[in-house]
């Protein structure tokens, strides 16, 4: 389950990402931690994610988290790049992924499967499309849980 903080550093964090030309693809904060860790992955879209990257959102990023008081306790702030074994969920992540190997999640179950393993044919509004041995596979957005890139194929 998200923790309840995590839409409000969402909305913290975008528009930080944005000013330096980053972009947020995903934020978790393990409070079971002591201190509790606060992760942000970000992406460069122009190129590679690097360290330079990293270390610039985290100090603009926790100029902002301080300023806003958000976080009451002491926490550890962590900005990483999610690498190649990641989620796919933007739109731009479908197109550039299209052909490659993916393990799509679904709940509640799907045809009797809750995990469908092909290539990534492409995603629209309501469906994700992937290529099963040459058959092609619609499964439903709406119970689809989480796309991976399947790096064992």
């Amino acid at each position: 389950m998200t923790h309840p903080l995590v839409p409000q550093i969402i909305d913290l964090a975008t528009p930080v990402a944005a000013e330096l030309g980053l972009e947020v693809v995903g934020i978790v904060f393990h409070t079971n931690q002591r201190p509790p860790v606060l992760r942000i992955d970000i992406r460069n879209p122009q190129e590679d994610t690097g360290l330079n990257d990293c270390e610039r959102m985290s100090r603009a990023l926790e100029a902002s988290l301080d300023a806003a008081e958000i976080i009451p306790d002491a926490y550890v702030l962590e900005v990483s790049s999610p690498g190649i074994s990641r989620q796919l969920i933007t739109d731009r992540e479908f197109i550039s992924f299209k052909g490659f190997p993916v393990i799509v999640s679904t709940s509640p179950p799907y045809d009797g499967q809750q995990e469908w393993i092909g290539k990534l044919i492409r995603r629209d509004e309501t469906t994700v499309y992937l290529n099963q041995k040459g058959r092609v596979i619609e499964i439903p957005r709406t119970l689809i849980t989480r796309v991976l890139l399947d790096e064992c194929q």
